[in-house]
This record gives C-alpha cells, structure tokens and sequence, in this order.
C-alpha cells in the first residue's frame, strides 16, 4: 500500500511542524503533500518555508502564503487599517525573497489516482483560496467542493476531496464522494465553543494530520484515511516569542484551540441560512 501524509496550516509553528516530520518518518511514510499556509500568524514563517521545501513532494498555495508573499502598491496599503498594515508589515519581515518569490510560484491545487479514486487537494475550495465550507454547511455547498473550476487540474468531478484551512478535521461523504479536512499542524482550533458542552481542550490543541493509503493508480483497490493527532510542546513554541503581532490572541489559540474571529465563521453560516444560536 502507498501511504501519503497530508498536513495544512503549519502557520509559523516550528515546534509543531517538526513534531509532526518526526512522527511522519517514524511510521515510514516517504510522502508529504501539504495544503498550504506554511506562514502567517507564528513566529517562524522562514524556518518553515525552509522544512516545508525540503520534505514535501506538493506543496499548494495557501490564502496566507498568497497574501504576505504579495507586493503591495502604495495606493493600497493607504486603504488598509492600521491592524491589516501591522499584520503584512509583521508577517513580511520574516521572509526573505526568495521566501516570496517561492511562495508566489505554487500551484492552486493538485490532483492523482489513489486505489480508483480522483482526489483532488486544494487549501480551501476549488474557487476560492480563502473560502469557507465545514461542519454545519448546507449539502449543496459541500456538493460544490466535488466539482472542477479554473483553478483544478482537470475538469472532472473529484471522487475525494481533501483540504485545510478550517483548521478543524472533519471527514463527510456523499453521493459516494469523500470530503475530508486535515485540521491545522500548527494551529488546531475548534469553531464551536460552550462552557457547558466543552470537553478536554487538549482534544483540539494537538498537531493534526492526515494520513491516506491505497495504491497509487486507477486500479480500485483498498483505501484507508487515518486521522492523526499528536501533542507538541506548545510552551516551548510560546517562550520562542518575541513580540509578535497580535501575540495574545495567538497565545489563546495554541492554549485553548479557541479562534480569534468566532464572530466571522458565524456571520458567514448565517448568510447562507444556518442556524448558529444553539451552537
């Protein structure tokens, strides 16, 4: 059987990434595909570029990694908010150009054969980098991440689909179609908080990974898709800070997995007529 491991949203953290390579060769796994968002958010943006470049066979393109790898125009960072200038200003000057230039250049999205199946990987949706669909979505939208669009690598409707970007593992199928979230190596959260209903926060902080067997080619075979949740040392990663943006809120993610714009999953859910009040 060939193993394939596939991690998203390292995010800046060092401590977390090398955790999790350590743990990818101790189960002899000789193939990494990474969804995207190596950057933004921690403090080791060019440390994990540089990991990222030497262990991944793929490497996609993630919102972050679009976003800070950019050159702004004068005219357009005099529209941006002085919290927006703060976070492009933090996050690129931990890349070198090379960095930018690297981050630039990946593709969108990357598609094989795995035991018969198309899978077809992208960091958010087959639209857009930085979209949202997860978790208590209408089946409609999930239906949608199925289907090809100018950023794919074929036109056909995937049988798989696997990506990152929620942050949050999550495993769907439908219309004999698998939708699979990898969760964040670096920045595990879960959306849906309650004090009443919450469990053990160590449930959500641990490295997410996923890690997918069958065979490579169009032969229908045996498949197999194996979360993998492992603990890091979140400390460790925490005391390598030194003044960075937006540090507290970042802080509470890596303690308690709890995302710093709740507020904006909710409002997005609710356009598209999800009820969130009970959640």
């Amino acid at each position: 059987m060939d193993k394939i491991a596939i991690i998203s949203d390292v995010h800046g953290n060092l401590e977390a990434l090398k955790t999790v390579l350590s743990d990818i060769e101790k189960r002899n796994i000789n193939k990494i595909y990474c969804l995207g968002d190596t950057i933004a958010k921690g403090a080791h943006a060019h440390e994990c570029i540089k990991l990222v470049k030497e262990n991944c066979d793929v490497v996609l393109m993630g919102n972050t990694d679009e976003l800070f790898s950019r050159e702004f125009t004068i005219d357009e960072l005099k529209l941006k908010k002085e919290d927006a200038l703060k976070r492009i200003e933090f996050n690129k000057s931990m890349l070198t150009k090379e960095d930018e230039l690297y981050l630039r250049s990946l593709p969108y999205s990357y598609e094989f054969y795995l035991s018969g199946r198309l899978v077809r990987l992208f960091h958010a949706t087959p639209d857009k980098i930085d979209g949202f669909i997860g978790h208590v979505d209408k089946l409609e939208n999930y239906y949608k991440l199925f289907l090809p669009s100018k950023n794919t690598m074929s036109n056909k409707k995937a049988d798989i689909v696997i990506c990152g970007h929620a942050h949050m593992q999550e495993l769907e199928r439908m219309y004999n179609r698998t939708i699979i979230n990898t969760g964040s190596v670096g920045n595990p959260i879960d959306v849906f908080r309650n004090t009443e209903k919450d469990g053990d926060v160590r449930n959500t902080t641990m490295c997410n990974y996923l890690i997918l067997k069958g065979l490579l080619g169009k032969k229908y075979d045996e498949i197999s898709y194996e979360f993998i949740n492992i603990p890091y040392d979140i400390e460790k990663e925490i005391s390598s800070f030194n003044n960075i943006n937006e540090e507290d809120c970042y802080i509470e993610e890596l303690r308690y997995g709890k995302y710093r714009y709740r507020n904006k999953i909710e409002k997005s859910l609710k356009e598209r007529g999800i009820d969130v009040n009970n959640i």
